[in-house]
């Protein structure tokens, strides 16, 4: 379970965080969804550890993220919205790289290049990959230790439709197998029936919970006529011109 209570986070003079209080329950996937700058990916990157609060308490499970970083690390598995790779590497040897540095048996490796869709890029090197490919692999990382809790910050950005619709599937599975499951994300009409909460970020503090079988129709009535689904189709269609 993940715990946050006021959390705050300034860099500088700009307020981030000012006041965010949620809670993400084990067998739950829960989304977090608000514009951009509403404070989402931040409140992620506290609870992986690696942006220090200004205050307030992150806790996974009973462990103080701050108060015991590693620990509270071990427990987790992060997947940022652009996963770097080491440009020399192939995928099967970041996979195996990671593998070791686990202390995970060898055969995850195999495990996760098939779970990924990975298995005809195993000896490419990450620098020739797609976008969508490298995101594949990120997944593939993800899920290697498999850790209690999930952290995931817009996993579907750089996915094709079809495995967006995968990625979803695979959260449930491990949601149902008594994962605590967080997500950021902006492609919100995507995760209808998907998500089993969903909380509304807005300037640095947690406005409202959304109804997950409704998000689109629930996140406009509070944004007037701008959707986020057709502004991220937009945002998509200029990457990939």
């Amino acid at each position: 379970m993940i715990t946050i209570e006021h959390l705050q986070k300034n860099y500088g003079a700009k307020v981030v965080l000012r006041d965010i209080s949620m809670i993400a329950q084990p067998g739950e996937i829960t989304l977090l969804v608000g514009p951009n700058g509403a404070g989402k990916t931040t409140t992620i990157k506290v609870l992986a550890g690696i942006a220090k609060p200004n205050g307030g308490s992150v806790r996974i499970g009973a462990i103080d993220v701050f108060r015991n970083r590693i620990p509270s690390q071990r427990t987790l598995s992060y997947l940022p919205q652009r996963p770097n790779f080491h440009p020399r590497l192939t995928c099967s040897e970041i996979i195996r790289f990671y593998t070791r540095l686990r202390g995970l048996p060898t055969g995850r490796c195999d495990a996760m290049l098939d779970l990924a869709g990975l298995r005809e890029f195993a000896h490419v090197r990450t620098k020739q990959l797609s976008g969508g490919t490298r995101q594949r692999l990120g997944l593939a990382l993800l899920l290697l230790p498999d850790a209690p809790v999930l952290l995931l910050d817009e996993p579907g950005l750089s996915l094709d439709p079809g495995w967006r619709k995968r990625l979803q599937e695979t959260l449930r599975f491990e949601a149902a197998r008594g994962k605590t499951v967080l997500v950021t994300t902006h492609l919100i009409e995507e995760w209808n029936n998907v998500a089993h909460r969903c909380l509304l970020c807005r300037d640095g503090a947690i406005e409202r919970e959304l109804d997950p079988a409704h998000l689109t129709a629930d996140f406009d009535q509070t944004d007037g006529n701008v959707s986020p689904v057709n502004q991220t189709e937009n945002e998509l269609r200029i990457l990939c011109s």
